[in-house]
């Protein structure tokens, strides 16, 4: 019956002398399983249409228990975060980026964790896309530009070397948040000069409301915040972006770089990744370098700076100082 729906929603439906396409997505429940009244039977009806919008549309899905278990889990991380900034349950831990020519960390990128009372600390995968798709991500996001600024500033007080800090955005901050004030907030605060400062821009940002996207991040970029494109070869960008928007650097995406000797087939990506950001004047820095392999293959082709399990994992801030003070 539900492929026999679809199969009637595929011819155009004419309405007021215009052919106008529609496809239908349908969560089915059954009865008793899946319950023995209406309100039940419907609720379950409804998440299981839900899966069938995130499978593409234009299909069906049956309600599964699983399903049920995961919008749980969801409502859990939704009502959590709206109380974790007011709580102060977020904190931030830094990666050192290194300069693959001498090993030595010439940046950090910071890295959100939600320090849960009773869950311990939940890695960002696990709520940054729930904090997005509920607004919570551009609170989120002044926190943790505020808080990364205000670090790199205090480290430099402290008589550490100098650093760039890298933050990444998501697309929702340049949709529904103040980017540019919270930026220039962020950097008045902390003292922290904007050329210490690079804000990491994902490739889906780029095809979102494109004209809007470049004029913001050409303001950004004159005040001497530093750029890039994170996750680069991933997404769908346009490689006219990168000459249009002035970024400083290109990161690889660490999904090439953390097999490179198992999957072979990534070498050519990577090395045509680091040509193309050096033909156009661009750095090129790796991330997830994780063994010897990996360094000893990006050193040969040119990459320019690296970040990975290899260097450190994510440290706290004060063993992040402690890493950044033995090397001198």
């Amino acid at each position: 019956m539900a492929e026999q729906i679809l199969d009637d929603f595929v011819a155009p439906f004419l309405i007021s002398g215009h052919e106008l396409l529609t496809t239908p997505s349908l969560g089915i429940a059954v009865f008793p399983d899946d319950g023995e009244d209406y309100d039940t039977l419907l609720k379950k009806a409804q998440s299981a249409t839900f899966y069938a919008k995130q499978a593409g549309r234009n299909t069906y899905r049956f309600y599964t228990e699983a399903m049920n278990n995961n919008a749980a889990e969801h409502l859990r991380i939704y009502n959590g975060l709206r109380h974790a900034l007011a709580r102060q349950q977020f904190v931030l831990h830094y990666q050192p980026q290194v300069d693959l020519s001498n090993g030595r960390i010439i940046g950090a990128e910071a890295l959100v964790r939600w320090n849960h009372p009773d869950k311990g600390l939940i890695p960002p995968a696990s709520f940054i896309p729930v904090a997005e798709e509920s607004g919570v991500i551009v609170q989120l996001g002044e926190w943790v530009l505020r808080e990364a600024c205000r670090q790199a500033a205090q480290w430099q007080q402290q008589g550490l070397p100098p650093l760039v800090m890298a933050v990444n955005l998501s697309g929702v901050e340049f949709k529904r948040g103040n980017l540019e004030q919270s930026v220039e907030q962020a950097l008045a605060d902390s003292g922290l000069p904007p050329p210490q400062l690079e804000l990491e821009l994902t490739e889906s940002i780029l095809i979102q409301d494109t004209a809007n996207v470049l004029a913001t991040v050409k303001r950004l970029k004159s005040q001497g915040i530093k750029l890039s494109i994170d996750d680069f070869g991933t997404g769908y960008s346009s490689l006219a972006y990168l000459t249009r928007l002035a970024v400083d650097k290109l990161k690889i995406d660490q999904s090439f770089v953390r097999h490179l000797v198992q999957e072979p087939e990534n070498g050519p990506i990577v090395r045509a990744v680091i040509q193309m950001a050096h033909s156009l004047n661009l750095i090129a820095i790796a991330e997830g370098v994780e063994d010897s392999h990996a360094r000893d293959f990006l050193l040969e082709h040119g990459c320019d700076e690296a970040q990975g399990y290899f260097y450190s994992r994510p440290l706290p801030a004060d063993d992040f100082a402690a890493l950044l003070a033995q090397q001198g």
